[in-house]
């Protein structure tokens, strides 16, 4: 999971023994992002095996070999992010152009080891390895999932346990949705009152929190160690009540509302034809673009319904530039195209039934789109009546649903070039818990994740159903909480 793009299986196996050694080997400034690689595989097999695994920069023709092959004959058609691994009696193979190509490879051999090998005690083995040439490269560049750590504050260790489960579908797009309504949950040092005032409650007027800028480091760099790069949003100009009632003046009438505690949408809104609105929007992306290597900013702009469509066009005219400025490419979600989209901008498309024409007319034009439809892919919605979790107000989405559709003919009208790929948002209204944010993410999570990596000739429910079930054990090793979907075949079920 997700499914490889080429598979030549061949008779027998590989066996990892006491005395395999990981060995890396690359150009002088590839040997060491294939260290850190080897580094963290031998960390992920060290518990569970007991091995020693020593990693190692001396050659051999045996163990498991991670090299990094950036100028090899046929590497370019692996990409950046694509893989090969050949497995035969005496060794693993795995090559790529780069670190995120050996690191999605890991992924696919830890899946090609049983499952206890996730456990963090001794198990028994064996642990052998099929056979096999596994060439693979995914079919779009971004394949996301979004956290909300707004309605419901998320903390870095919390986080970081999410960011280990999405790497192992190679996801490699982090979207953190860091302001809302409910709470601010970023440090923003010209504007102290965001988060000491701003995220200090949350839904249902818990404690709130947020992360003081070394925090947003630790996760970002934590999510580059799982070749994840994070994208922060900052909504606006609606989903904008924790900045509102922490700075009266970016109030049209200059009175600070209270802090909200519950979940309607639409309500709050930037002042737009205000001065400091654009002094305040600078500093934000400022300070955050500086804490953020990753080349993209998420500037929101959806359920702005108390800003008038004239207001909501020349707010979105004064900001893009704002994030070009400092060095950033210019996402939001859709409802951007109802604007004028900057150039190299980024549409992020939640809606249900891709009929919306200025979307599709958008990107004609060259905006490219990141698809999210809500009855497909919000991790947020019930499985059906009884889930005690989540929302419904795009319907119940269970597995089958969730994985059976296409990418690259969802949007009526748009060119299929346009699709830069997809994305997994989990909203948390109803979340409070690693526990919960897992039992609504998985199994659904996964299929999204094929959706982005595997070609579109690889999608069939009926083969991927069988599949997603043989990942319930290695869930279950590894600690996480998933829903048993009754359409899914589980083999303890």
């Amino acid at each position: 999971m997700p499914a490889p793009a080429s598979v030549r299986p061949v008779e027998g196996s590989y066996a990892i023994s006491p005395d395999t050694r990981i060995r890396v080997s690359g150009s002088d400034r590839s040997a060491r992002p294939a260290r850190r690689v080897g580094d963290y595989l031998a960390g992920l097999l060290r518990p569970s095996t007991a091995y020693r695994l020593p990693v190692t920069t001396r050659s051999g023709d045996d163990g498991i070999r991670l090299r990094l092959t950036p100028d090899a004959a046929g590497a370019r058609k692996l990409g950046e992010e694509g893989y090969r691994l050949k497995v035969t009696g005496r060794a693993i193979t795995l090559s790529a152009r780069s670190s995120a190509g050996l690191f999605h490879g890991v992924q696919t051999l830890r899946q090609l080891l049983p499952t206890s090998v996730e456990r963090t005690t001794r198990q028994a083995g064996p642990w052998r390895v099929s056979r096999g040439t596994i060439t693979d490269v995914p079919r779009y560049a971004w394949r996301g999932a979004m956290l909300d750590v707004s309605r419901h504050f998320f903390g870095v260790d919390k986080v970081k346990r999410y960011i280990d489960q999405l790497a192992l579908y190679k996801i490699n797009t982090l979207h953190l949705h860091l302001s809302d309504d409910q709470g601010w949950r970023i440090a923003i040092d010209s504007w102290p009152r965001l988060t000491t005032y701003g995220g200090s409650t949350q839904v249902g007027g818990g404690p709130g929190g947020y992360y003081t800028k070394d925090d947003y480091r630790e996760i970002v760099s934590y999510a580059a160690s799982r070749e994840l790069t994070v994208v922060p949003e900052i909504d606006m100009p609606g989903h904008t009540n924790a900045a509102l009632a922490s700075y009266a003046e970016l109030n049209c009438d200059g009175v600070a509302p209270p802090l909200y505690t519950g979940t309607e949408v639409g309500f709050s809104s930037l002042c737009v034809p205000k001065e400091v609105t654009y002094d305040f929007v600078d500093d934000v992306i400022r300070e955050l673009a500086a804490l953020t290597p990753g080349p993209y900013l998420h500037i929101g702009g959806d359920e702005a319904h108390s800003t008038s469509h004239e207001d909501y066009v020349a707010f979105m005219d004064r900001v893009q530039p704002v994030v070009a400025k400092y060095g950033k490419t210019v996402v939001g979600w859709h409802q951007l195209t109802g604007a004028h989209p900057a150039k190299g901008a980024i549409a992020q498309y939640w809606g249900t039934d891709g009929s919306e024409k200025e979307v599709a007319e958008a990107a004609k034009a060259g905006t490219r789109l990141v698809l999210s439809p809500a009855n497909r892919a919000y991790l947020d919605m019930k499985y059906d009546a009884n889930t005690p979790l989540g929302q419904s107000w795009a319907g119940y989405v269970e597995a089958k649903q969730s994985y059976d559709w296409d990418p690259g003919t969802y949007i009526k009208d748009a060119p299929a070039s346009s699709v830069l790929g997809v994305e997994a948002p989990l909203w948390t209204e109803t979340l409070e818990t690693s526990s919960h944010i897992e039992y609504m993410a998985f199994p659904r999570l996964p299929g999204i994740a094929e959706l982005g990596w595997a070609p579109a000739s690889a999608h069939n429910w009926d083969e991927y159903k069988v599949r997603v079930a043989a990942q319930g054990p290695r869930w279950d090793a590894l600690g996480i909480e998933y829903y048993h979907s009754p359409q899914i075949p589980w083999p303890n079920d």
